[in-house]
């Protein structure tokens, strides 16, 4: 026969107390010292009734024979007692002795204890005859042995009862625990039978009392959280409310509440959890108490979040709980507060425990179907980017994202992708910097300090960098190279899901965020990939599938590329330069009136800063176009393109030719012409700044007479230090008219009453008005008669 397989079954509580040989015992000792003391108990009852009997006996007349008395067994005692005649004694005072024997606890009630010696020599048959074949009724009670007490001539031992509780240890078995229902918390019988008026007035009170207990454990946990832990399980376990009426409001109640009070009693720092050795170490009760505290602290957290998370579950799989409780409309506004709950501990508690755990569950949210849940889990994202100093949490979400991003095949919502761009990325490791990277050689090494310093020197050297190594730990800052790794990691990620989706899926709707995260990173690629990247972004232009706003994106990232890293390519971006051109007047005072900032990006980074490789012909063409598109754009983006136009006129000092009438060479200007080095831009004038001086805006008025003057930087033409000082993006954003205002308001025109009004008749002489009167006279319209 082949070996038996084992079955391996989890073993029940009945099974391992078997197993236990010394509970087992235990459990006999404290039965048998039970029916002890209840047949002890009844023994002495009984021997108190006898010595009252025979005190009562006593106090009669005696007969004239006496019994001598014979103490020399307790059992003799007894049958010497019985065997005393009661004839002696009337009918009267002998039913008196009944009855009082009857109530044996009113005649020993008064009497002191007695204390009677314990036979030694007792008879076991007797002894056991004695125990009572039935005992009597009474209520079990588990009873707990305790250290005896040792005497003189004996040992007592000492038992005490135990009082049944609840087991308050479940909470780490089981995360959710559905509290006792209270007697008042449930509905009156005849709930009903109530007019609506009657249970909108019974609901009102439920509620009072509901928040009052909730206000009440809340403030209790936040006044004492060493010692009101319980507390946090009981608010918890209302979170499960059974109450139809109430239920809904009362668990957003406890949900907003458990936050609060997590956010106020966490403390600044994450707890781990304790290794078997520190368990295993006696430590002080303050130190004792505090790790408790952290544990329960830390399950409990746990398990809040877990509810937290379960009601999103609910909602999305629409499941129904304890019946009616809860209806299918009301998932969606519980799952929207424990949406938000989420979002808050994600930015009030990034240094805890879970932070991850909250991550993995906001990140999918942000692609949801429910455009305010996906909207507030965004602008969490966005601030937790933002106020993200080291980069830890945005590598975790970046991870996420990027894993999302896979796993959907890239169907998700461009907000998503558009949440990168808060995030705080400003240096990373280039491979050109690797030199940079290396630790530079000390200035002294060993054997030169042993020659040049005395023996106290290098004690004092040695000293001073133990004292700087201490105080740089005391500090608890983050080391500059720790910070770069982490922001050079999560920079990576996103690049490989720019990268993706260019590859991939250059129809998705992810396109014009991804472009957008390129030129806002641009700077931070690598050298390594700019061959590609150049070639993928003029292959996408050329198509034509296009918007304005995705090519002025490709723009940007091209010509960051270019005056950053990329300055060292042999790259002529003529393309990019006639596509720009030719964008620009597609630009209107519409919904594109934002594109104007990217413009404003790219004229800096494709005239200013490349001002060595650009002609004087693209130059003045670009001048004479952002004049045009002046005329019909918001004052705030006239003031950022003349504002453009004047950094331009600097860099180019040769562009006041357009400020002449005369013609420069040959040709004539063709303004329909999309390639700025041929449409001849010297042979025109810019008539727009004359025009643009009568323009309502006074900033708009104020760069126009000063760029017709040729931007002088003094005189009465020069701007203000005000305006001068300030870039054309800063001039863009201060004027804007987002609110329906502008900055500075605008003066309301002057109203002219004239004397006389001209009427038209008056303009004629007087034959020729003398005219057409007769010819108005003698004409007659008659509508009904047929037009020959």
């Amino acid at each position: 026969m082949g070996p038996l397989r084992s079955k391996k079954r989890r073993p029940t509580f009945r099974r391992l107390l078997k197993t236990s040989g010394m509970k087992l015992e235990n459990k006999l000792k404290s039965r048998q010292l039970k029916q002890q003391n209840v047949a002890k108990k009844q023994r002495k009852e009984q021997k108190r009734l006898r010595q009252a009997m025979k005190g009562a006996a006593l106090q009669m007349p005696r007969p004239l024979e006496t019994y001598r008395k014979r103490p020399e067994d307790e059992d003799e005692e007894e049958e010497f007692l019985e065997s005393l005649p009661s004839d002696m004694m009337d009918e009267e005072d002998l039913k008196e002795m009944t009855a009082m024997a009857q109530k044996a606890s009113f005649i020993t009630r008064d009497l002191g204890p007695v204390h009677s010696s314990k036979t030694k020599n007792a008879d076991v048959v007797r002894s056991y005859e004695k125990i009572p074949r039935k005992m009597a009724k009474m209520e079990e009670k588990e009873v707990i042995q305790l250290l005896p007490i040792k005497d003189k001539d004996r040992v007592i031992p000492r038992s005490i009862e135990r009082v049944k509780q609840h087991q308050e240890e479940e909470e780490k078995e089981e995360p959710a625990e559905m509290p006792e229902q209270e007697e008042d918390d449930g509905m009156p019988p005849s709930y009903m039978e109530l007019t609506p008026e009657e249970r909108e007035q019974f609901r009102i009170q439920t509620l009072n009392i509901k928040k009052q207990r909730v206000a009440s454990m809340a403030s209790a946990i936040i006044s004492d959280p060493l010692n009101n832990m319980k507390r946090v399980k009981e608010l918890r376990g209302m979170m499960m409310e059974a109450d139809p009426s109430v239920a809904v409001s009362v668990r957003k109640m406890v949900m907003v509440s458990l936050m609060e009070v997590f956010k106020d009693i966490a403390p600044t720092y994450r707890i781990r959890p304790l290794t078997s050795a520190e368990k295993n170490t006696k430590v002080k009760k303050e130190t004792q108490q505090l790790r408790e505290f952290e544990e329960s602290l830390v399950s409990q957290y746990k398990f809040y979040l877990e509810d937290l998370e379960q009601t999103i579950k609910d909602w999305k799989q629409k499941k129904r709980k304890r019946s009616q409780v809860v209806s299918f409309q009301s998932y969606r506004s519980l799952a929207e507060v424990s949406v938000r709950c989420l979002c808050e501990l994600l930015l009030s508690m990034p240094h805890f425990n879970f932070h991850n755990n909250i991550i993995v569950v906001l990140v999918p949210l942000m692609n949801d179907p429910l455009k305010k849940v996906a909207d507030m889990c965004c602008d969490a994202f966005r601030k937790l980017f933002q106020e993200d100093r080291v980069g830890r949490a945005s590598l975790a979400t970046v991870r996420v994202i990027s894993g999302l991003t896979k796993s959907l095949n890239y169907n998700v919502r461009p907000e998503m992708l558009r949440t990168l761009l808060s995030l705080r990325i400003k240096e990373v490791e280039m491979k050109k910097d690797l030199e940079a990277t290396v630790p530079k050689a000390k200035f002294m090494t060993n054997k030169e300090k042993k020659k040049n310093l005395s023996r106290m020197q290098r004690k004092w050297k040695k000293a001073e960098e133990k004292l700087e190594k201490e105080l740089l730990e005391a500090e608890a800052s983050e080391s500059k190279e720790k910070k770069t790794k982490l922001h050079t990691e999560t920079l990576n990620i996103i690049f490989l899901i720019y990268f993706r989706i260019l590859k991939k899926a250059q129809r998705s709707v992810l396109l014009p965020a991804v472009l957008e995260g390129l030129a806002n990173f641009a700077h931070l690629i690598n050298l390594e990939f700019f061959d590609d990247l150049l070639n993928v972004l003029q292959n996408l232009i050329q198509s034509g599938n296009l918007t304005n706003r995705e090519s002025l994106h490709c723009i940007q990232t091209v010509f960051t590329i270019l005056s950053g890293q990329g300055d060292a390519l042999n790259i002529d971006p003529l393309n990019f330069y006639s596509q720009l051109y030719k964008i620009l007047l597609w630009l209107h005072a519409g919904a594109p009136n934002d594109d104007i900032i990217i413009v404003l990006r790219c004229l800096d980074a494709m005239l200013t800063r490349r001002r060595k490789q650009v002609t004087l012909q693209r130059a003045m063409a670009f001048f004479k176009r952002l004049s045009v598109l002046s005329l019909h754009v918001l004052p705030n983006a006239s003031v950022g393109i003349l504002a453009a136009n004047r950094a331009t006129m600097h860099s180019f000092p040769k562009c006041d030719f357009l400020l002449d009438n005369e013609i420069q060479g040959s040709g004539f200007y063709l303004m329909e012409l999309d390639e700025p080095e041929h449409c001849s831009a010297q042979n025109t004038a810019l008539w727009e700044l004359h025009t643009l001086q009568r323009h309502f805006h006074p900033v708009v008025r104020r760069f126009a007479g000063h760029l017709s003057h040729g931007a002088p930087s003094d005189g009465s033409a020069a701007l203000s230090m005000e305006l001068s000082r300030r870039s054309p993006l800063e001039l863009f954003e201060d004027y804007s008219v987002k609110n329906m205002t502008f900055n500075p308001p605008v003066a309301s025109p002057t109203s002219k009453k004239k004397d006389q009004f001209v009427v038209g008749t008056a303009l004629l002489d007087n034959r020729l008005q003398k005219q057409a009167d007769s010819i108005l006279s003698d004409t007659h319209m008659d509508f009904t008669s047929t037009c020959h």
